[in-house]
């Protein structure tokens, strides 16, 4: 049977890639709606991660994170490439991070949603911000340590004190919208940043910024947002409304 003969095509789209954890059911659903197919190409990998984060699997995963990277496809370079966990970078170091990804695939950017908080922060003008995080202490300590290393006060955070990822994944935006004012109520504050990957914080950031009157950040917009800019694409907004 001789082949039917065809042609090939190429599309000048953006390529994105973002590194997920395996346990995260959150962050590829929020990227799909703000990078739909018209506007890039998003390619996900996923990283092995264990069923709970704690230290220990965050530095078991520091070896995993190059084979996770190099399953992402080779076919021409990335303009950009996230690893999806707040926690993790912290932990390993957002320089680490970027060495690990770029030794084992092609891209012109690796960002993280810590180095994207921060980079938000600083372009919003944010000095004193409330951080809500899923996790234990010994997970979530360090992210407040990162910001205030970083020049951000952090005066408060409030935690579910959840490990289990399938629970995190769960906890209601409700929850976390709740937990967002509760911060804001008893602290002064120029933003609040909802820290986790797998939070489903998306549909309630702008509701809350303009119920707050405060920038409302999260993780998933944050990285977002700065994979956006290092490909030299439209970034999705980081607030709207009266707090924009």
């Amino acid at each position: 049977m001789s082949p039917f003969p065809y042609a090939l095509q190429e599309d000048d789209l953006p390529r994105l890639g973002l590194i997920v954890l395996q346990v995260d059911e959150t962050i590829e659903q929020d990227f799909r709606r703000l990078f739909p197919p018209e506007v890039a190409r998003l390619h996900v990998s996923r990283v092995p991660s264990g069923t709970e984060l704690t230290p220990e699997s965050i530095a078991t995963m520091e070896t995993t994170l190059p084979a996770a990277a190099g399953l992402l496809p080779a076919t021409r370079p990335f303009e950009a490439v996230g690893y999806a966990c707040t926690s993790g970078t912290t932990l390993i170091g957002a320089a680490r991070v970027r060495e690990l990804v770029t030794r084992a695939t092609r891209t012109r950017a690796v960002t993280d949603p810590l180095s994207a908080a921060l980079a938000a922060c600083r372009a919003l003008g944010l000095g004193r911000i409330g951080i809500v995080s899923p996790y234990v202490p010994s997970v979530a300590d360090p992210i407040r340590r990162a910001f205030e290393a970083a020049g951000i006060a952090v005066p408060d955070t409030l935690s579910f004190g959840e490990e289990i990822e399938a629970r995190v994944a769960r906890i209601a935006p409700a929850s976390i919208a709740e937990a967002a004012r509760d911060l804001a109520r008893r602290n002064r504050l120029d933003g609040l940043f909802l820290s986790c990957t797998n939070l489903r914080t998306l549909d309630i950031l702008d509701p809350l910024a303009r119920e707050l009157r405060l920038p409302v950040l999260s993780s998933n917009r944050c990285l977002a947002w700065q994979m956006a800019q290092l490909a030299a694409m439209p970034p999705p907004e980081l607030v709207q409304g009266p707090a924009s």
